[in-house]
Parts: structure tokens; C-alpha cells; sequence
């Protein structure tokens, strides 16, 4: 199991949009995964439970990732808060 605390530095917090990124780089994973703020924990898979922590702007939250990619996942995923969840590459042109 790898664990990581990380403070949400975007001034919005994990709102739909954001919320999304995560969710999305979250299921580029294998492992079970979750968020938890103070006391709450909920799958880092599911929108509904990300919402609902309500996480604003300079909230710490913890990354806990479990299974044979969690060391990855976990990185990944604080990379994305530390970008301040800025948009995802897009793909290059097909020519």
C-alpha cells in the first residue's frame, strides 16, 4: 500500500472539472485507490465521491493507493494536484 499527503493548491479545489482529470488518470490504473479528507474516504474512481468530500483550494488530502501499480498511480496522481490539475495533454495531429 503506498500512501501520500498533498495539498490542493488550484484555487477551485477538486470541482467537476478536476474532479474529472483525477478520476480519469485514476482509472489508467490498476490498483484500488481513494482520497481521503480529515476523517472521510471515498474511491478515487468515482465522481460522486470525490464531490463529496468537497475539497476546496488549499485543502490537504491523502493519496492511498493499493495493488501492483500503486507506486505509479500514486505519483501520477499527485503530479496532476501539483499542476493544479491544468488540462491533459492533447493528442498530436494526425497527419
Amino acid at each position: 500500500m503506498k500512501i501520500a499527503d498533498v495539498l490542493v493548491q488550484n484555487q477551485v479545489g477538486l470541482h467537476a472539472r478536476p474532479a474529472t482529470f483525477f478520476i480519469q488518470e485514476a482509472n489508467k490504473y490498476r490498483s484500488a485507490i481513494w482520497i481521503e479528507k480529515e476523517e472521510r474516504r471515498v474511491n478515487a474512481k468515482s465522481l460522486l465521491g470525490i464531490l463529496s468530500l468537497g475539497i476546496v483550494g488549499g485543502t490537504a488530502i491523502r493519496i492511498i493507493a493499493d495493488g501492483t501499480d500503486e507506486e505509479d498511480a500514486v505519483a501520477a496522481l499527485i503530479a496532476l494536484v501539483d499542476s493544479g490539475f491544468s488540462d491533459p495533454p492533447a493528442a498530436p495531429a494526425q497527419s
